[in-house]
């Protein structure tokens, strides 16, 4: 009895560990925290811009740099260009994983859960539970709404050759955001207060800042940085992930999200056709109505709430097999 009492206590106290009491199993002393940012950025950005222009210049040639030099990622093709626009996310990747491991001296997977595995099917059900309402809601509605703006512009050949380039690049792009923001940094300010409030609040307000500079937001003004960077992604999606105890619903979410706006409709003036390179959606937007977009959100987090938490169970978090270490 002693014993079945005893392995009671030990569930149940593993039940209650998440991702974000994770940090405390490797080193994490404050200043283990500002080495790893800087070992993040210094991948990320210094590493990202010596090696990406090199890698252009092998592929292309002369021409091929100095359209990257002068960001004209148009002269470099579809391909070419949709990946040298988004080349810096697999060094901002590689800086994450870096930090963890080496500084931290914990296994990467802790930045979405504290299970033995990553659940790819509640990664899954993120996907399906945000692609669903978001496309249908403010996707379609613009096609009920705007009209004139809305036109199919399907081209089978490009689509299938774009596709497997876009699924790839997209993937790296967004989990990388995603072990950053609601991972690393979440788990970071974790160690400073673990306030749930603040948890909340600072990841979001973070990610927010670092999209000032996209299209939408010069477009939609505050309305939309307001509702579409702070509210939804960076609030809403960092609730979610301390509810459920991990990063994985994030990470399909964050997914959906982009892939929709790569290959289903793509928006004049998003920050997917910012680069010059228009990838070859099935439908596209001819006008940003940053209004419709920012106030269908309201519409689209009950819905995907709904999917995510009544037609998809979630599973309650179980410890990673191993002890916590010192702080280090």
């Amino acid at each position: 009895m002693q014993n079945i009492e005893r392995k009671k206590g030990i569930t149940a106290e593993a039940k209650k560990v998440t991702y974000v009491e994770a940090a405390r199993w490797g080193k994490h002393r404050g200043w283990r925290y500002v080495l790893g940012l800087v070992v993040i950025f210094f991948v990320g950005l210094i590493v990202n811009g010596i090696t990406v222009p090199r890698i252009a210049f092998l592929l292309g040639g002369q021409e091929a740099l100095a359209a990257f030099n002068r960001l004209d990622y148009a002269a470099l093709g579809l391909v070419g260009g949709f990946v040298a626009f988004r080349a810096s996310f697999p060094f901002f990747l590689a800086g994450i994983l870096i930090a963890v491991t080496l500084i931290h001296q914990r296994h990467p997977r802790t930045l979405v859960t504290a299970r033995e595995k990553i659940s790819w099917r509640r990664v899954g059900h993120g996907f399906v539970a945000w692609f669903v309402p978001v496309w249908l809601i403010a996707g379609l509605g613009q096609y009920f709404f705007y009209p004139d703006t809305f036109s199919f512009n399907f081209d089978l050949t490009t689509f299938a050759l774009f596709v497997p380039i876009a699924l790839i690049v997209v993937a790296i792009q967004t989990t990388a955001e995603e072990l950053f923001f609601r991972g690393y940094i979440l788990q970071g300010a974790s160690i400073v207060w673990s306030n749930r409030v603040f948890l909340a609040l600072l990841p979001a307000v973070i990610f927010a800042l670092t999209h000032l500079l996209n299209p939408e937001a010069s477009a939609g003004g505050w309305l939309t940085v307001f509702f579409n960077y702070f509210l939804v992604p960076g609030l809403v999606w960092t609730v979610v992930s301390l509810i459920d105890g991990t990063t994985e619903l994030a990470i399909g979410v964050h997914f959906a999200n982009n892939i929709g706006g790569n290959l289903l409709m793509g928006v004049a003036g998003s920050a997917v056709t910012g680069s010059g390179v228009t990838p070859p959606t099935l439908f596209t937007v001819s006008e940003f109505h940053a209004t419709y977009t920012a106030l269908s959100m309201l519409v689209v987090v009950p819905v995907f709430l709904a999917i995510a938490y009544g037609v998809f169970k979630r599973k309650t978090p179980t410890r990673f097999p191993e002890p916590p270490q010192d702080r280090g």
